[in-house]
């Protein structure tokens, strides 16, 4: 097989390349990327090839329950009432469940595009609190869907100790997801041994703390010392109620609070980060933290609109992710990102980056490079050294016949879908062709099969 791809049009996640040819090494590193060259007689000719996109956050058992919290309840619904819910719905899954739920949404995320995953995964045990008998069983099963699928993955076990702000209770429906500090350390242990270590960095770790309401300050320092090299993933300031809660309990509000007792650098993802006064937004962009936005999770649980214009504006970091799995598209979260700062501004091209410039180039820029960062993986950009990841768009598309420049970008980003993207690659592995990947029929029936068993216990 030729490692030797040849591009009628290359974005390297920086720059537009014309007529160009990258090289592969053995590992599925690219080596060499060159401009304006003819085709050779062991290219692999693509048209129009843009990176894969990084999702930095994701819940994969939530996959099983998208669409089911869209029905009313007896008073104001919220993020809140909506947790009830995915706490009830979760109880009844198995590892076996787990697994066949991340496959189908791993796959779904390879066909839109995403072409690695952090999965900030917290259902580490039985439905009663007892771990199984290996205590990563079940961050390892969403590894496996995505061996299966293909994709890069991060695993990010999440450390959840408590209830709520200053050591509060947990409750019955948080059970399956409490560790503590020697709980962890052997969850990670377990991790480290059986992650892969291949040279293109397909498996990475990560450590994610749950939240400021599920740990302690002593927790998040352990944490913070425990693997210094690693990423390190924050739920915060997501919802109003969580801010309230935090003035009532320390009297600064979470971001504040979180900068004036660590030492947040380019490590740190802060997701969601919704709810930001303009000192939190400073300090975030000047520290090089990158936030984890999910806009269409964060529309769909009322959570707000992140300052996203203020944010770069300052400098500042993000990365997008699909979070609940209401939707599973690049295309739809930063569309969203971009349009509710419309909403929000009354004008329009918000998060362009100035004048005459490719709004969705911008977004596309901002969300490579830092998610890569975010994952661990050496991925986000077409470069010598970094993974040979990447999308292949139909050029012959109607929403992209005679586009030039940045415009293919533009057109996909803002009345595209997943339809625009004719191959997938991961690695230099093609593992989506004509926009569908070869196992899309077996996986989803194990998926079907997997939630029809579980609404009878629901």
């Amino acid at each position: 097989m030729s490692n030797s791809y040849y591009c009628e049009e290359l974005f390297t996640g920086r720059a537009w390349l014309h007529s160009a040819r990258f090289a592969l090494d053995a590992d599925g590193l690219i080596h060499a990327v060159e401009a304006d060259v003819t085709p050779g007689s062991e290219d692999v000719r693509l048209g129009v090839v843009v990176p894969g996109i990084p999702n930095l956050h994701s819940h994969a058992h939530q996959r099983a329950m998208a669409g089911l919290a869209e029905r009313s309840g007896r008073g104001l619904d919220s993020f809140w009432t909506w947790r009830s819910l995915m706490y009830r719905h979760l109880q009844a899954m198995t590892p076996d469940d787990l697994e066949a739920i991340a496959a189908q949404l791993y796959l779904e995320m390879a066909e839109a595009g995403f072409t690695a995953v952090g999965e900030f995964q917290y259902l580490h045990h039985h439905s009663d609190g007892t771990p199984y008998d290996d205590v990563a069983e079940m961050t390892l099963r969403c590894r496996n869907a995505a061996r299966e699928v293909g994709i890069g993955f991060a695993a990010l076990p999440v450390y959840y100790a408590q209830g709520g702000f200053g050591g509060a209770a947990p409750g019955d429906g948080q059970r399956r997801f409490l560790s503590d500090r020697d709980g962890f350390h052997a969850i990670l242990d377990s991790l480290k041994t059986q992650l892969s270590t291949d040279p293109a960095g397909l498996e990475t770790l990560g450590l994610a703390p749950h939240s400021l309401r599920a740990a302690t300050a002593e927790d998040l320092a352990f944490l913070e010392a425990l693997e210094p090299d690693l990423p390190l993933h924050l739920h915060i300031a997501e919802q109003e109620k969580e801010v309230d809660d935090c003035v009532d309990w320390c009297g600064q509000r979470p971001v504040a609070w979180l900068y004036e007792h660590f030492n947040v650098d380019r490590r740190w993802c802060l997701i969601h980060a919704t709810h930001l006064d303009d000192g939190e937004v400073a300090s975030i962009a000047e520290s090089g933290a990158v936030v984890g936005l999910c806009p269409v999770t964060e529309a769909n649980l009322g959570d707000g609109l992140f300052r996203a214009r203020d944010f770069l504006d300052a400098g500042g970091r993000f990365g997008i992710g699909s979070d609940s799995h209401i939707s599973i598209n690049p295309v739809e979260e930063l569309r969203w990102l971009e349009y509710g700062q419309r909403l929000s501004d009354h004008g329009r091209n918000r998060l362009a980056a100035g004048p005459d410039a490719s709004t969705a180039r911008n977004l596309l820029e901002h969300c490579l490079e830092a998610g890569a960062d975010a994952l661990g993986q050496p991925a986000g950009e077409l470069a010598p050294g970094r993974r040979g990841d990447w999308l292949v768009l139909d050029r012959d598309h109607p929403l992209l016949v005679a586009r030039r420049g940045d415009e293919p970008l533009d057109s996909w980003i803002f009345s595209g879908h997943p339809s625009v993207i004719r191959e997938v690659y991961v690695g230099g592995r093609r593992i989506v062709e004509g926009g569908r990947h070869p196992e899309r029929e077996a996986i989803a029936e194990r998926f079907r099969t997997t939630l029809e068993r579980l609404r009878t216990k629901a």
